[in-house]
Parts: C-alpha cells; structure tokens; sequence
C-alpha cells in the first residue's frame, strides 16, 4: 500500500506544509510545498487538495502558515492579522462545512488568548491545534471504517462515487473506510467505481487507491451505475459528504442524489459516511447549503481538451443534495445513524 498521505506537516512552528497535488494523479505522484496562505488558497480552488476532511485539515495548517508571516508583530496586531487569513481562506470553497469548522477552532485559539508574551507563542498554540485537528481526523476515520464495515458483511459488490479515501482526509477515509476496514478483516469486497464526471475524481483517485489497497474495482462511467445495479452486481452504495444538515439532508459531489434515487428503485441500502466535523446542524433543510458553482471549461474542455463547441452554455455545480428519505443510513464516527431523521441525527451528533 502506498503511503503517500494527502496533507503533512513538516518541521516544527517554523516548519510548512506539503500537499499531494492530487490534480496530477493518477500519472504522477508529486508533492508540494506550501509556506503561504495565498498558495493554499489556489491549491483549495484547483483541487489539489480535494475532500472535505483534507480541505479542514489544510486550512488549519494554513492558520499557522499566516501566523509564522507576522510573528514579529506585537500579539494583538499579530492576532487581528491571522483571523484576517482566516477568513480569507474561508471564501476558497463554499460548500464543505470541514472547512468553516476547522478555521473556526483556529480563530478560537486567538481569541482565547490574547494575553500571551509574544506571537511566537501563538504559532506553537496555532501548530498544535492544527495536529489535534488531523489527529483527530485519523481516529474518526478508523472508527466510521469500523461501523461502516458491519454494514458492508453480507455484501459482495458496493458501488462508490468521487473519492473518500486517504487523499480526501487524513488516512483511511470515510466511505472507503468501510471497505478498507472491511478488507483488514478479511472481507474483500468488489468495488464498481463511478469515473465521478466532470473531473473524474472516481477514475483518477478511487481506482488508484483501491489499486495500492490491491482490492477489486471496476470502473463504469457514471451513466452506468443503473445497469450495474439492476444486473444485481452490487448490494450496498456507499458515499461521502460535505454538508449535512440537522434533518440528514446530504451534500456531497454532483451525482450522488441521482444515485440514491436508482438505489431506492433498485431496494439497494444507500450508505453515507461522514464525522461530525461534516455536519452543519445550524441548517435543517438541503434546500439552505449553498452549492458550488465551477468553471464551465470542466465540462467544455475536460482534461484540457475541447469536448464541446465554442461558447456553449455550461451549467457546472460541483455538489447536489441528497434528502434524508433516500438515506438509509448516516455512518459517523459516534455510531450510525438509522432511521435518518432530525432526532436522531441530533441525539448521535450533540451527545
């Protein structure tokens, strides 16, 4: 198994962060180096940091990053300074929540203390919570891995969308989580991977994942996935998220509510798995979460070629909003989520 990870810190409070530019996959394994916060910004925007639970844990390490470029000013301009970084990291993407909550835990560190001796004090403060913030990710992970997997047992094949293993977060993942845990226990599941158009997050990341996880897959265009389905060669589909509302309403990569709604026709279990860190309990309604709007050149010129006449009008929303009534369970690292419905995401997700 490979063991290139998405985000790495390197060094100490001096140190910078690395990212695997996930936009050269699957033919070239290359890692970058970020020192700055406007670099990280275009690396949120290109995708080359992609996943929900990567982007929280690379912009936590982008708070450091501002925090090292004014340690030399007095902690309270210092301080007004680093929450600005803050929020201009919060306009990279709109939709993932994980994002909003880790700079959030970030600017909680400034405020709390604006009595320290100097900012060299706040950097450390800043680079610790950046790492209980991707430690944390990794046991999460490990833990939706564990429940995700008993729900996967009587299953032979599960279809999957986009991509939620180690390059979307910290380690093992969320959907793939389950399967990758499911193989540590012996049971090796086929996997049919949906390419995930427009930007074939399925085909360049997924089947490359499985592939060093050495478990089966089987990549289908995204139109494909009802035939798999109704010829009986899977038995779950499991997904991320980016967004979930208190209802259990979920946003996740576009063509994952076209999905659930084939896999309610088809009687098949439709699995979402996500940490808390992904839900947005001040939103009840998928109605409310504001979906990301991308380039039209991701459709018209895919890859870099032109696939579409010039000045086509392009419609490009990165995520659609799967209702709780398709869902047959919300898998987080506190437990599984069954029936989904506002009580119990509340009662599992608050406690």
């Amino acid at each position: 198994m490979s063991e290139v990870v998405s985000v790495a810190w390197k060094g100490d409070v001096d140190g910078h962060l690395e990212l695997l530019d996930q936009t050269m996959l699957p033919l070239c394994v290359e890692v970058k180096t970020y020192q700055d916060t406007a670099t990280l910004f275009e690396a949120i925007v290109s995708l080359r940091v992609r996943g929900a639970p990567a982007i929280g844990i690379a912009a936590a390490y982008g708070a450091v990053l501002g925090a090292q470029k004014v340690a030399h000013l007095p902690i309270a301009e210092s301080s007004m300074e680093i929450l600005k970084e803050c929020d201009y990291l919060a306009t990279s993407r709109p939709t993932a929540v994980n994002l909003f909550w880790a700079l959030d835990r970030m600017r909680g560190v400034v405020r709390r203390n604006p009595g320290l001796r100097d900012t060299h004090e706040l950097v450390r403060l800043l680079l610790r919570e950046a790492r209980l913030i991707h430690d944390e990710d990794r046991q999460m992970c490990h833990a939706i891995g564990e429940f995700g997997a008993a729900l996967l047992r009587e299953a032979t094949g599960v279809l999957t969308h986009c991509n939620t293993g180690g390059l979307a977060t910290s380690e093992y993942g969320t959907a793939l989580s389950a399967i990758f845990t499911a193989q540590d226990q012996g049971h090796v599941l086929q996997v049919y991977a949906d390419e995930t158009r427009p930007l074939l997050q399925g085909a360049r990341l997924t089947a490359w994942e499985l592939q060093q996880r050495q478990i089966p897959c089987t990549l289908i265009c995204d139109s494909m996935a009802a035939q798999v389905m109704r010829e009986g060669r899977v038995q779950a589909v499991i997904v991320g998220a980016d967004r979930i509302t208190a209802r259990g309403d979920a946003a996740n990569k576009i063509g994952t509510y076209g999905l659930a709604v084939l896999a309610k026709y088809h009687s098949i279990p439709f699995y979402v798995a996500a940490p808390r860190s992904t839900f947005d309990l001040s939103i009840v309604d998928g109605s409310q979460i504001p979906i990301e709007q991308r380039k039209s050149a991701e459709i018209t010129h895919g890859l870099g070629v032109q696939t579409a006449p010039n000045d086509t009008t392009v419609y490009n929303p990165a995520f659609d909003v799967t209702p709780s009534e398709l869902i047959t369970a919300i898998i987080t690292e506190r437990g599984v989520i069954a029936p989904v419905c506002e009580d119990r995401v509340r009662a599992i997700i608050s406690s």
